[in-house]
């Protein structure tokens, strides 16, 4: 008996280094085919614009081609969920905001994902700042008249959303200002962003790279940018609380994320490749033209951050 139970723990590790061998031999192989990101928004949203411009990059500083799949709706679960049960093996990956990792969380009463357990985190790519933008009929062509008409007319004034990120920064004007908003949600912000300059939506916080070609073509009146500091992209544009809205700073940050489980070889290619397109000046100055204030990261420094926006 006893060398027969010698004889299996030999073949247990036997196969266990073979296991070993392979998952080895796969992320030295990797990668061989093209990879594909999935986006929990919208083509034309920030965050695929953005992306896209790092992807062509990453094509190339990896040799395979790369496919962006947008699976916007459910406040970025569907995609969040559909990354999170892919295989771990560096062929999908998830591009995401705060919305599916931050957010969610405490606006959803359940998840289908878990957003740490679920996910091995990459690399955080940036910073993409909100601005205020109303319908030019609406009579507001500041905050502070915005807010007065807004408490003169309780009920009348509506927001809408297209990310988890604008419902919270639409919540938040209404209770820092203490105002009475209708909250009309979209799956994205490109059909909500429609909807207001079409005039059935009084207001919407959006990204700046998607917001400002209609604010420069007249359809949209822009108030505010959400950070505490202007943004350079619309330095005319005052921040929330130089506007008066006491207490509101907030931005969408960027980041890439595997499946649980992906392992370290490409979690570490991945980063690096991606760090190093981040750090190029052209290519930051490309990303700041799109609203996007570029910095990179480690892993561990990303999967920190979303802890650290996880703890109320």
């Amino acid at each position: 008996m006893l060398s027969a139970l010698i004889r299996n723990l030999r073949t247990i590790g036997a196969a266990a280094l073979c296991l070993a061998a392979a998952s080895a031999a796969q992320a030295d192989a990797w990668p061989s085919r093209n990879i594909t990101l999935v986006l929990p928004f919208a083509a034309g949203s920030g965050t695929d614009t953005t992306t896209r411009l790092i992807s062509q990059h990453l094509s190339q500083a990896l040799g395979v081609g790369i496919v962006i799949e947008n699976k916007a709706g459910a406040n970025g679960m569907l995609a969040a969920s559909y990354v999170a049960k892919a295989a771990p093996d560096g062929y999908t990956l998830l591009v995401t905001t705060n919305t599916t990792h931050s957010a969610n969380p405490y606006l959803l009463k359940s998840l289908t994902y878990d957003p740490v357990k679920d996910f091995t985190p990459i690399a955080r790519t940036g910073d993409l700042p909100f601005m205020l933008v109303v319908n030019p009929e609406v009579p507001a062509k500041t905050v502070g008249e915005l807010v007065a008409y807004g408490k003169a007319n309780p009920g009348k004034l509506s927001y809408a959303s297209g990310s988890s990120s604008a419902i919270v920064s639409g919540a938040t004007f209404a209770h820092n200002a203490g105002l009475d908003l209708l909250h009309v949600p979209y799956k994205s912000s490109p059909p909500a962003l429609n909807d207001v300059m079409g005039g059935r939506v009084s207001m919407m916080f959006v990204d700046i790279l998607t917001g400002l070609p209609h604010v420069n073509g007249n359809a949209l009146r822009a108030l505010a940018v959400t950070t505490k500091e202007r943004s350079p992209l619309v330095p005319h544009l005052p921040s929330m609380q130089e506007a008066g809205v006491p207490d509101f700073d907030i931005s969408s940050w960027q980041g890439y994320f595997g499946p649980a489980g992906l392992p370290r070889e490409i979690v570490t290619r991945l980063n690096a490749e991606i760090r190093k397109i981040i750090e190029k000046p052209e290519i930051k100055a490309q990303l700041a033209t799109l609203g996007m204030d570029a910095f990179s990261g480690t892993p561990e420094q990303l999967g920190t951050f979303v802890n650290e926006q996880l703890v109320l």
